[in-house]
């Protein structure tokens, strides 16, 4: 039987992440510097002691998740994953852990993401949703019926837990039909725009060309990609389900399934919190799961 090693998204961030690792790790440590010097202002301070407000800013959240996840991989001796996932952002740390990326330029898309994704917030103001109890075909089908709004399923996060993602008002009109329809609740996130949805195809172009600018090396293992749940060793391949990652949905459910089939029965997080092992053990019971965080 394989292990899976997997990694967290957005909304894993938590004042103080990663300073035990800093204080007592040299190599940690030095890598968090180099991070520092990379991004070009001290994440460090706003991780360590930052406020929640602070550590919302998709500038910030994206890079510290990224950096706590990347360094605990690094930092923790004789890691050696059958296959690899990540949860959207979390795509980028696994493709650390499978040695497609190096760290700096890693650490640069992911900068480059976070940027690019706030800009296109500006540009379209629009939000998301979690839809709880309800089966994704019905709310695929609810999402299916605007026509002058862009309603999206999101993330399929595990079976009776999806979000949806679009226009402010048509996420809104969207969350009264699918509560009409027989789900136990939808509401809205706390976000700044519609991620994995067509209105981040600015951030998607803006993307595209530093991706296209980066070394992608041949991996050590598969990566089960958020695009279409399926395992991935070709670099080039790799490289477009990435770009196309920004306005398509997370398949977060079918991945796991996937990563099962492959012979999968122990997924390990990496990274801040413990969310990503709620989700496997709602998707695969059979499995087991710890965290390393």
């Amino acid at each position: 039987m394989k292990h899976a090693y997997v990694f967290p998204g957005q909304g894993a961030q938590f004042s103080g992440m990663g300073k035990k690792l800093y204080d007592e790790n040299d190599k940690a440590r030095a890598m968090f510097e180099q991070a520092n010097d990379i991004l070009g202002f001290r994440i460090t301070d706003i991780m360590f002691g930052g406020t929640d407000e602070e550590l919302k800013q998709t500038n910030v959240t994206q890079p510290a998740i990224f950096l706590h996840s990347v360094i605990l991989f690094e930092t923790t001796p004789d890691l050696k994953p059958d296959m690899v996932a990540g949860h959207s952002l979390g795509e980028f740390s696994a493709l650390i852990a499978n040695k497609v990326l190096s760290f700096e330029d890693g650490l640069r898309l992911v900068a480059k993401r976070a940027a690019a994704m706030q800009r296109a917030c500006i540009i379209n103001p629009s939000t998301m949703a979690a839809v709880l109890g309800l089966d994704d075909a019905r709310v695929e089908e609810i999402c299916s019926e605007f026509k002058d709004e862009v309603v999206v399923a999101a993330n399929y996060n595990c079976p009776g837990q999806l979000v949806i993602s679009g226009s402010n008002e048509g996420v809104k009109q969207a969350c009264e039909r699918l509560k009409a329809a027989g789900a136990k609740r939808a509401l809205l996130l706390p976000v700044g725009g519609a991620f994995h949805s067509p209105l981040m195809e600015p951030a998607r172009e803006e993307l595209q060309e530093a991706i296209a600018n980066t070394h992608f090396g041949n991996p050590s293992c598969p990566v089960f990609q958020n695009v279409d749940a399926m395992p991935y060793t070709d670099p080039g391949l790799i490289r477009q389900n990435l770009i196309n990652q920004l306005t398509s949905p997370v398949r977060w459910t079918q991945s796991v399934q996937q990563m099962v089939a492959h012979g999968a029965n122990h997924f390990t997080e990496v990274g801040p919190g413990n969310v990503l092992q709620g989700l496997v053990k709602k998707i695969a019971r059979e499995v087991t799961t710890d965290g390393i965080s």
